[in-house]
């Protein structure tokens, strides 16, 4: 079967496997959401079946709850184990303080509230991924869709006094309809090319009425495995 894989899926292959034999006999554990993820959650429904791995799973997504259970990897709520020892999930950009833009897939809410809880946040990633600075993958906010006009308006004033080189937003669609997120919710698209103060603007952002939350990832990761597709790893801790 690896022989039919993509080159970028070897890669995302390897890093869900390294990080995915990280999780230990009776761990709570965040399962992320996106294509690497889907790799990880694979590989701990086959330490499930094979080794007996004794773990208790806090999906992201209603996709990552469905591939869980079809695994045979125990899925419980956020609100029965309360904190967690480790979240493993991938990014669409880190940066060398490993700070991070997520929510290609539309689920970063989730996402940041599990790895929040946290004990450890290890991302997994090919090196595409890999970025000087945050900011050309479209950065997402997840907004309410009462007013989500007015919030728009709101956000690009905020974006007006913001280091960044670009200012386009964009709703997300999935079809000919907006798209929304577990919770309901509207996602609007920030395409910011470079993204000069990640803190400040996750600031900014947060203060709008209406927005939900924002896809930076500030000081949350604690460490990125990145794949390669001859099957290497590379493991990064944050810069000092």
């Amino acid at each position: 079967m690896s022989e039919e894989m993509s080159p970028i899926d070897k890669a995302k292959r390897a890093a869900a496997r390294s990080a995915a034999d990280m999780v230990e006999d009776g761990m709570r554990v965040g399962l992320g959401t996106g294509s690497t993820a889907a790799w990880m959650v694979r590989r701990l429904g086959e330490r499930v079946r094979d080794e007996g791995l004794n773990i208790r799973g806090v999906p992201t997504s209603t996709r990552t709850a469905d591939l869980a259970r079809e695994l045979g990897i125990p899925v419980v709520t956020l609100d029965e184990v309360g904190t967690l020892d480790l979240t493993i999930d991938g990014a669409d950009e880190f940066d060398p303080h490993l700070n991070l833009i997520k929510g290609g897939g539309g689920a970063h809410l989730q996402e940041k509230i599990v790895a929040t809880l946290s004990d450890r946040m290890v991302v997994i990633a090919d090196a595409a991924k890999d970025v000087e600075a945050l900011g050309a993958f479209p950065l997402p906010i997840e907004v309410i869709p009462f007013g989500w006009q007015g919030t728009q308006t709101l956000v690009s004033k905020a974006l007006e006094t913001s280091d960044v080189q670009g200012r386009e937003i964009t709703m997300r669609m999935a079809g000919d309809q907006p798209f929304r997120s577990d919770e309901g919710n509207y996602i609007l698209d920030l395409h910011l090319g470079r993204i000069g103060d990640p803190r400040q603007l996750a600031l900014d952002l947060n203060q709008v009425p209406g927005v939900v939350e924002n896809g930076l990832f500030i000081g949350i990761c604690t460490q990125v495995v990145i794949g390669h597709e001859d099957g290497r790893v590379e493991l990064r801790a944050p810069a000092v």
